[in-house]
């Protein structure tokens, strides 16, 4: 698959170049759809209520359905191939303490990359579940690397119980040297690692020669540079030159938490943009105030208690006697308009999360990997799919 990463990188490239007036935008800043030379657009979206937005945005077929006609290049691109491997049987003592859907993730990801000839470095392992499954399932030795000491701790004390040939450093692996680590006959496993901290596997593994490099990425905007920092040559030659936020679309939209809990981010984004509008009448100030996270409870009450909390934290006080009803109104209306530029913007963000993994793919294969790029497992089981694969001959 290697030869095709190039041209695919490509296609893409052009794709995200021509069409970036649909994507590089920040839609809750806008008063009106930006796009007025697109009457037929406009058309389309004005017919959206927040319920079908929410539909649509969570289903590639309704997305195809209404917008197919006007991007039927989004539609054409290739797609990395499903793999949805048969996940590695265990033992339920080794999945104690773990999210249903994240121990799938870890099975299937375990099912595609386990072996018994190479040791393993598992990167930012957490308590080591990926390293403690591998252990048992194949026997491999594997050495997990991870930065809270703690987790570290409770990894090693489950290995020692279960006495399985698992170890563990602690490490910073942004700020410290790391190259003892890694070994030419070794496989380095990165399961959802955030930004630049799969991007630091990639680059020391492959400086290390190491073997394998298996890498699902996740969170490409949790960098410390300001501006996307391409790692192949490929990239380096795009004129696109990403910001930070601007990656953050490539992770956007994706609600994995149930019905239930989509409901209440939907009525978060809508009250906070809603107390917005309050504290700007009250203060004369437009600059937008950011607002600590809190729990979800607060969002299955009223929206007057949830107010009076929003500005206690803004040392403000709320006239007496109101509930804020006519603020919730302009809100409604803002966040609908918010939400239709969402659905076109969010038909770019696998396009933009290609890229980037692409990007990342290319780069090992400039170093000498054969490389794959496939889909782990369905989207409902992650969002965060793509799985990289990187190998050298022993």
């Amino acid at each position: 698959m290697t030869s095709e990463l190039y041209p695919w990188f490509c296609q893409l490239d052009q794709l995200l170049w021509q069409q970036q007036s649909y994507w590089r935008l920040a839609p809750m800043h806008h008063r009106q759809l930006p796009w007025s030379d697109h009457p037929a657009l406009a058309a389309l979206l004005s017919q959206f209520s927040l319920a079908d937005c929410a539909d649509i945005d969570q289903s590639p077929a309704l997305q195809q359905q209404h917008f197919g006609h006007f991007w039927p290049e989004l539609w054409q691109q290739p797609q990395p191939a499903l793999l949805q491997p048969e996940p590695v049987a265990s033992p339920f003592w080794l999945a104690t303490d773990i999210a249903g859907r994240k121990w799938q993730q870890i099975q299937l990801f375990a099912a595609t990359v386990g072996q018994q000839q190479l040791p393993v470095l598992e990167w930012c392992a957490g308590k080591g579940h990926l390293g403690r499954l591998l252990a048992h399932q194949f026997g491999c030795a594997v050495h997990s690397v991870e930065w809270q000491a703690d987790l570290c701790q409770q990894g090693e004390q489950s290995a020692k119980r279960l006495q399985l040939p698992q170890s563990f450093s602690q490490r910073d692996v942004l700020q410290q040297d790391c190259r003892d680590l890694f070994q030419p006959a070794q496989q380095v496993l990165a399961l959802h690692a955030c930004g630049d901290l799969h991007r630091a596997a990639l680059t020391q593994a492959s400086s290390a020669g190491c073997q394998q490099v298996h890498l699902l990425p996740c969170c490409y905007h949790l960098q410390q540079a300001e501006q996307y920092q391409p790692l192949s040559a490929a990239a380096r030659s795009s004129r696109l030159q990403l910001h930070k936020a601007e990656l953050k679309l490539a992770v956007q939209g994706h609600a994995t938490g149930g019905a239930r809990i989509s409901r209440l981010r939907q009525t978060e984004v809508w009250w906070r943009r809603a107390y917005q509008l309050w504290r700007q009448d009250l203060t004369a100030d437009a600059s937008y105030q950011p607002l600590p996270s809190v729990g979800k409870h607060w969002f299955s009450g009223a929206f007057i208690d949830f107010a009076q909390w929003a500005a206690a934290e803004h040392q403000l006080q709320l006239p007496a006697g109101q509930d804020g009803a006519c603020y919730l109104q302009q809100a409604e209306q803002l966040l609908l308009l918010q939400r239709r530029i969402e659905l076109v913007q969010h038909l770019f963000r696998r396009p933009l999360e290609l890229w980037l993994v692409l990007d990342r793919a290319l780069y090992l294969a400039e170093q000498g990997y054969q490389v794959q790029l496939r889909q782990l497992c369905d989207a409902a089981i992650t969002p965060r799919n793509l799985l990289i694969s990187g190998w050298r001959d022993s």
